[in-house]
């Protein structure tokens, strides 16, 4: 396949030719991928070893699209556990691009590290194009020619700090990727269904540090996407990966080890439930099907963050911002998998990271991961566990418990099918006809429990007019309340969230509810 067919087949939504940025730790390598992306997507710091997985994104320039990767520092003779595996993500991305960019670092100069990386590079028989970092002055500038004795043609100053020479280095690639070959404008030329972004479903794993996050990432993709220790905090970065999974009708594990929490009596049928509804065909919103009705196949971008700890645990400032980026990857997600480690048992920082994920407003599927681990497990021991969990995390008295293992594999495969109900759920809006119907049978009956407002002594007058929908993802909703005093009681709020869901089965998703008093809408 030529280029031309490489950037026809990028525009109609293939794989866009990869281009990997490489060097020794410490060199500017995230820094340029931030530029290049446009966005601040890697973590960036004075410490070397920052990046340690391979983190992908998106540049154009020229009317041309390309994938980028930044990869993390390459030492390739240390054995040591973590910079080995640094090693085998960048050999990993070197091995899927079409070209090289290797930054060094004008002001340290050619170093020998500069010079096993060159021989290790020329190795690859992949195009290398030397980015100079740090030439953010004249004299600095000049020093970069002396990059030229590694034999490569192109050696470009940049200071991708300032973005000085980014677009010298952008021309080179475009030049070098295409190689001078026109596209022509039938080619140029996109309809709207070539030209339109696929649908994918955003789950997010997160949770506490070592907990299982990497390996659940791992297991789902089938490859050891991204690096796994027993060294607490080994992921530092969100890393996106996307996964095409087809739904095969494959067997799933309905054992009693999978509860939904409005079933406690019946679990095998409540999850049969879960997962008929996980593959019944979509309804009118593309979004909340995330389906191909010839393939089956879902899309999903899988988001793996780094253990979120309490905030006067993270010491190192690379620390600090890879949790502010965990917690920036649950706004921007679907969905998100709490993982809590089954050896451990709940503890209070699960219940802060699970909320941290329903202020976000993402649907949430708790993950106990681990099980196989637990000794002397009996009949009852998961609805144990789960009675502890509920009990510590009351606020997700709705969201779905799976009991997995990561390591083995057990009860894994439940996770995506879960995951796309519950996306489902969060995409669903209401008629406003079924609405009508559910207010006058929960609120507006006979019988049916008042709206008791925050007053003191008596009864207040506060009573509820209508309900509607005014959002999803997550749903909200509106109570037109009149009468009294503002202000519905907790109770009846919960009250009302709880009938909400038995009528339209909002599965695994949080609901918002806002109440509009009439008199402030006077106001």
């Amino acid at each position: 396949m030529n280029k031309v067919e490489v950037e026809k087949r990028a525009r109609r939504g293939a794989a866009l030719p990869l281009v990997t940025i490489v060097g020794r730790p410490n060199v500017g390598k995230s820094t340029l991928f931030n530029r290049l992306v446009g966005e601040r997507r890697s973590i960036v710091g004075d410490e070397p070893g920052i990046t340690r997985d391979r983190i992908y994104g998106e540049a154009e320039w020229s009317g041309h699209r390309f994938s980028v990767v930044d990869t993390g520092g390459i030492v390739p003779d240390d054995d040591a556990l973590i910079p080995s595996n640094i090693l085998k993500q960048a050999e990993a991305a070197i091995g899927q691009a079409v070209a090289l960019v290797w930054v060094v670092d004008v002001r340290a100069g050619i170093t020998s590290l500069d010079e096993e990386l060159a021989r290790l590079l020329r190795g690859t028989g992949k195009t290398v194009i030397v980015a100079a970092n740090k030439a953010d002055a004249a004299r600095l500038d000049a020093e970069a020619g002396e990059f030229h004795r590694f034999g490569f043609d192109e050696v470009v100053p940049v200071s991708a700090e300032h973005g000085d020479g980014v677009g010298d280095l952008l021309d080179a690639l475009i030049e070098k990727i295409w190689a001078g070959e026109k596209v022509s404008a039938e080619d140029v030329a996109t309809d709207e269904e070539s030209s339109r972004e696929p649908w994918e479903l955003r789950l997010a794993i997160v949770g506490r540090p070592n907990v299982g996050k990497s390996s659940l990432v791992n297991r789902l993709l089938g490859e050891e996407r991204v690096i796994v220790s027993p060294v607490a905090g080994t992921t530092r970065d969100a890393i996106d990966t996307l996964l095409e999974w087809r739904d095969d009708g494959a067997a799933y594990d309905e054992s009693h080890e999978i509860a939904d929490p409005r079933a406690q009596t019946s679990p095998g049928g409540a999850l049969s439930a879960a997962l008929e509804s996980a593959q019944q065909s979509s309804d009118d919103n593309p979004q909340s099907a995330i389906r191909n009705p010839q393939s089956l196949t879902h899309r999903f971008r899988l988001i793996d963050t780094a253990g979120i700890r309490r905030k006067g645990k993270t010491e190192e400032m690379a620390e600090k911002l890879s949790v502010v980026m965990a917690r920036r990857s649950l706004e921007r997600a679907d969905v998100a998998v709490v993982i809590v480690d089954a050896t451990e048992g709940v503890v209070a920082l699960d219940a802060n990271i699970a909320g941290y994920a329903v202020d976000a407003g993402c649907s949430v599927i708790i993950a106990v991961n681990k099980w196989d681990a637990v000794p002397g497990k009996e009949t009852g021991t998961p609805y144990e566990f789960e009675r502890e969990l509920r009990d510590k995390m009351k606020f997700l008295d709705w969201a779905p418990v799976v009991f997995i293992s990561a390591l083995t594999g057990q009860r894994v495969q439940n996770i995506l099918p879960l995951a796309l109900r519950a996306n489902r759920a969060r995409n669903l809006r209401i008629p406003t006809s079924q609405l009508n119907q559910f207010f006058e049978r929960a609120v507006d009956a006979p019988g049916a429990p008042t709206a008791v407002a925050k007053v003191k002594g008596g009864q207040s007058r506060l009573r509820i007019q209508y309900v509607t929908q005014i959002g999803v993802r997550p749903p909200r909703f509106v109570v037109f309340t009149a009468g009294g005093r503002p202000g519905l009681h907790f109770s009846y709020e919960r009250y009302l969230l709880n009938r909400l869901r038995e009528e339209f089965d909002f599965y695994g998703t949080p609901i918002r509810l806002i109440e509009r008093h009439r008199s402030e809408r006077k106001k």
